[in-house]
């Protein structure tokens, strides 16, 4: 992910997520941030879908539209902040490979777990990728924290 794709990563943001999407901003501080967790999918110059991930604290959610300010020094998971991927590029094994990536991600970083919120019905397709829910809520109703071991 460069500055470049910002604008197409929000409005992706947008499509896929509704109510639970960002503004430019905060895709913009988290690139900044940590960017080695930033990517986008490309369906030739097109941004398609994004993946933002960053360490932070296993018991906690960063702030829906919320800037973090800094990564926190004690954090104890790497946080999947969001996946976004348009309907075309679905099917494709893009969110398997999305798992996997996060996965060395988090083992680069010297992580041992994987956490994020699922949002919009997306558990039961986190669960497949060997997520487990931890508890109800992260962003309000219908959304799980989960969570899975770096293997």
């Amino acid at each position: 992910m460069t500055d470049a794709d910002l604008p197409a990563v929000a409005e992706i943001s947008t499509l896929v997520h509704g109510r639970y999407s960002e503004p430019v901003e905060v895709y913009a501080e988290r690139l900044a941030l940590w960017p080695t967790g930033c990517f986008v999918w490309q369906q030739g110059d097109t941004v398609a879908g994004l993946l933002v991930a960053h360490p932070w604290h296993r018991a906690t959610s960063p702030a829906l539209g919320a800037r973090l300010g800094t990564i926190p020094p004690d954090a104890n998971s790497f946080y999947l902040h969001d996946i976004a991927l348009l309907p075309e590029t679905r099917g494709q094994g893009a969110g398997r490979s999305a798992t996997a990536l996060i996965i060395e991600c988090a083992q680069q970083a010297g992580f041992r777990d994987v956490s994020l919120v699922a949002v919009n019905g997306a558990e039961a397709f986190w669960a497949t990728q060997g997520f487990a829910i931890v508890e109800a809520g992260g962003y309000g109703a219908d959304t799980y924290r989960m969570r899975r071991a770096v293997d």
